[in-house]
């Protein structure tokens, strides 16, 4: 109990304000988590669902497969840059607001992609899509903020896995709605539960207490802006442009001036944008390098996973599986991270962010390092990437456990908010590298008398051991990640220091 001395706003920090008047009653902890849970999965499908129809994309909308990849790209860009600007208008003006933005918008961008069939509309929709990207780093901090603490780890840790929990069922529920009702079904479905969600996100999360004191930093924002679209275009279309052409180049020279250029002036700040001393410290620094690392290895899980079964049995690894057959491969991967949030939930209450993170990355360094011994059949690929989808629940479950030990209370969302930009850049990263991989070592066989080349299986061989290593890189980044003992809050064990903190803001709150 806070002693009758202490007014209960000397517990916030500094630049935080508690606005107890402008938050309602407590909802349940089960709706809370369930309402935003099923939010993060409704982003994730809406940026994984055109994924496995890439190739026919160019017929479905009369232009060059270059072209039409930008239905991808810009979905991209478009979520790099709104992931740190609407999680520091979270962290200022209210998370749940923010929330309702992110969906509105993406609600919106699904039914332009419904309605049209231009292709400059559906890069508009695709854009307006991937604004919502902000919802998972802000619903995250959202339960941090609202949940009693001994639910804290398994909302955490459910909603960190609805990415690879929407992207997984997404890949079969995109090939089956295309294949039967077409183009425009894929988002009149998604967006109607999108839509649904909204209103359950207005009716059933709260909006949080705790707020930032300060300004937007508008300047600061289009600045980094800048310098973070022309990194993303540099790592997703350098492979197709060519890394050592001008565009290339002048793209990634435009990317490290514009940094260098802005990090100063966020240092000078007052209330920057992005709190870069927060950032520099090492268990925020190596958590996000991890990110970094282990998101490369949730995404090849699909990356390669499905050019693998799909390719014909005469490639020697391929087994001839169809579309929509290949994303059904992937679904026991994804419910295995459902799963496993709760198991994931009990060990960050257990043995922390640090350990849960280290297990996981070692789980899926096991999982990779062994898959190209686990190819004789379709089970034993099944079990293979269903042990990837097993680390990637434990190991983004604790990202946010450790980047939320080092931040204070009215910059969670922001934190956050910076963890899911560099999982972005892990995805480009594993998109651009991995499609070059394929495309680079490739074999040709001729069935029925027909010449066809696909990527050979030294191709998936590499891209497999080179993600084993990424993972057990990252893990031993996990090992040297400081204990919770030594964090500047003091917390014994971190999942266990989210509950006493979130307890003593809510206390202050009250």
């Amino acid at each position: 109990m806070t002693p009758p001395s202490t007014s209960p706003t000397s517990l916030l920090p500094n630049n935080a304000v508690d606005t107890p008047g402008n938050s309602p009653r407590r909802r349940p902890a089960w709706l809370v988590t369930g309402v935003l849970a099923a939010a993060g999965m409704a982003v994730s499908l809406q940026q994984t669902l055109v994924i496995p129809l890439v190739p026919v994309l160019p017929e479905a909308f009369d232009t060059s497969p270059d072209t039409a990849s930008w239905l991808l790209t810009v979905t991209l860009l478009s979520g790099a840059v709104a992931t740190p600007v609407l999680t520091r208008l979270a962290d200022l003006y209210g998370k749940r607001r923010m929330a309702l933005v992110a969906m509105s918008v993406m609600t919106l961008g699904s039914l332009v992609l419904a309605v049209t069939t231009s292709l400059v509309a559906a890069m508009v929709g695709r854009g307006l899509q991937g604004l919502a990207a902000a919802i998972i780093p802000i619903g995250i901090s959202i339960l941090r903020d609202e949940l009693p603490p001994h639910r804290v780890g398994f909302g955490i840790a459910l909603m960190s896995t609805t990415l690879g929990i929407g992207g997984a069922l997404g890949l079969p529920l995109s090939g089956i709605l295309y294949e039967t009702s077409g183009w425009s079904s894929l988002f009149w479905v998604t967006g109607s539960f999108t839509a649904l969600i909204l209103v359950a996100v207005a009716i059933g999360v709260p909006e949080s207490r705790t707020r930032a004191r300060g300004s937007f930093d508008l300047v600061g924002a289009l600045v980094l802006s800048f310098a973070l679209v022309t990194l993303m275009l540099f790592v997703s279309k350098g492979g197709s442009w060519g890394w050592a052409s001008p565009v290339t180049l002048g793209l990634l020279v435009a990317s490290v001036v514009t940094f260098a250029a802005w990090v100063p002036s966020q240092l000078r700040r007052e209330t920057p944008m992005v709190d870069l001393r927060t950032f520099s410290r090492r268990p925020m620094l190596l958590t996000n390098v991890a990110s970094v690392l282990l998101t490369v290895g949730m995404m090849a899980n699909n990356l390669l996973t499905i050019p693998f079964v799909e390719a014909p049995e005469a490639t020697g690894h391929g087994f001839g599986i169809s579309v929509m057959g290949a994303g059904l491969v992937m679904i026991p991967s994804g419910l295995a991270m459902v799963v496993f949030a709760p198991v994931s939930g009990r060990m960050l209450n257990r043995v922390g962010g640090r350990g849960t993170l280290l297990v996981g990355a070692l789980v899926m360094a096991v999982s990779y390092l062994t898959r190209p011994l686990l190819a004789a059949d379709v089970t034993q690929v099944v079990v293979a990437t269903t042990l990837c989808g097993i680390g990637a629940a434990m190991s983004f479950a604790a990202m946010p456990v450790l980047v939320m030990a080092s931040a204070r209370p009215d910059e969670t969302a922001s934190a956050n908010g910076i963890n899911s930009l560099m999982r972005s850049i892990g995805m480009a990263g594993a998109s651009a590298g991995i499609a070059a991989l394929l495309a680079g070592l490739t074999t040709t066989h001729v069935v029925d008398g027909v010449a066809t080349t696909h990527a050979s299986t030294s191709a998936f061989t590499v891209g497999f051991l080179t993600c084993g290593v990424l993972s057990l890189v990252a893990a031993v980044t996990a090992a040297f990640i400081p204990p919770a003992a030594a964090s500047r809050r003091g917390t014994t064990t971190l999942g266990r220091g989210i509950g006493e903190r979130q307890r003593v803001v809510g206390d202050s709150a009250a």
